[in-house]
């Protein structure tokens, strides 16, 4: 189709974003052109707003680009060779970008492909727009239920959450504790995958009263208001002395990072995900928990997105969403930024 389109763009470095018109994009080879229900807003957006062009250059980033990683749409058009999809068909479009060719990707860990850094929404145009271009079969989800804009968070917020709790889910053995610091987005995800996925106690970790109260609707056992100087000591409490057998941390600022550390109990898990640019400095002898596994990482891989869907399919998990129109983006973005939102705040440049 030709013609013009609305989207929400980076137009230059550490400016802020606009909405502009711009020519709707065509698919090429392999490729399909996604009329955009729903895309969800998320925390990394804001730091996109800021980053410098040393380090967008660095990373691979070109400007002007569309904001939005979180897409859920249908299919409008259909590029020369690609089969088993047709026009109209609901999709989910993966979030985290992977080359299929890397050491990585060959060995189906394209969470952690050499071209990740950039990608749909980051770097290059994404779903803040009426229309957007997505590979065929790689980047799509074909859904069977699912709202599209229901669907478009779990693409990553719930995709991520869903990477940290099946890499843990060893450790979540019958009598265990899982603390979710950081009740949000992605958090409020972890909750709901914790208690499908495993017999974990499970307690969450907030500053925020209105998430507490949201994350005890999603079945935490526990709350917690912020990490203090006592969190360490109410979480053994809470545990009678045994320590915490995984911990995912989803703010990761410095106080988050050095509670969960040091409430982890021996051959645990810690998960650093939240990306508040927080550090660790302590000794490892006698300050570790010894042969806990402690790791960081950002994104997910296409095989969490599809089995997150599943979940979210069957009925096993529900996707929040705040929805606002293509005209309140600014208040979406200002809304998230401020911790005021329930679910994620989907934008639907359609309505």
């Amino acid at each position: 189709m030709d013609g013009k389109m609305l989207a929400y763009r980076m137009l230059d470095w550490q400016q802020p974003p606009q909405v502009v018109e711009i020519d709707v994009p065509r698919p090429g080879p392999g490729e399909v052109l996604v009329k955009v229900a729903g895309n969800g807003l998320c925390h990394s957006d804001i730091g996109m707003m800021q980053i410098p062009q040393v380090y967008g250059e660095m990373i691979g980033w070109r400007v002007p680009f569309t904001l939005g990683h979180e897409v859920g749409g249908w299919i409008e058009e259909i590029g020369e060779g690609v089969e088993g999809f047709f026009i109209g068909d609901p999709v989910a479009l993966i979030s985290p970008h992977s080359c299929g060719t890397c050491e990585y990707c060959l060995r189906g860990q394209d969470e952690a492909c050499v071209q990740s850094a950039y990608g749909r929404g980051y770097g290059r145009d994404g779903g803040l727009a009426q229309y957007v271009i997505a590979r065929a079969p790689r980047d799509l989800i074909k859904l069977k239920t699912l709202d599209p804009k229901v669907a478009a968070p779990l693409t990553d917020a719930g995709a991520t959450s869903y990477h940290a709790v099946k890499r843990v889910l060893p450790k979540l053995i019958p009598g265990s504790t899982a603390v979710v610091i950081g009740a949000g987005g992605l958090g409020s995800f972890a909750i709901q995958l914790l208690r499908v996925l495993s017999p974990a106690r499970v307690i969450a970790i907030d500053t925020n009263q209105g998430r507490l109260d949201f994350a005890r609707e999603l079945g935490a056992h526990d709350v917690l208001t912020g990490v203090t100087e006592t969190t360490v000591k109410e979480l053994q409490e809470l545990t009678n002395g045994r320590g915490v057998d995984v911990v995912l941390d989803f703010v990761g600022i410095d106080a988050t990072i050095a509670a969960g550390i040091a409430i982890v109990r021996k051959l645990g898990a810690f998960a650093l995900v939240g990306a508040g640019g927080g550090t660790l400095q302590q000794p490892w002898f006698n300050a570790l928990p010894k042969g806990a596994e402690i790791f960081c990482f950002q994104g997910s891989s296409i095989a969490d997105a599809h089995e997150v869907i599943a979940l979210a399919e069957a009925g096993l998990i529900r996707s929040e969403i705040d929805i606002y129109p293509f005209s309140r983006i600014e208040e979406a973005y200002k809304a998230l930024d401020q911790g005021m939102l329930r679910g994620r705040a989907v934008v639907t440049p359609n309505e």
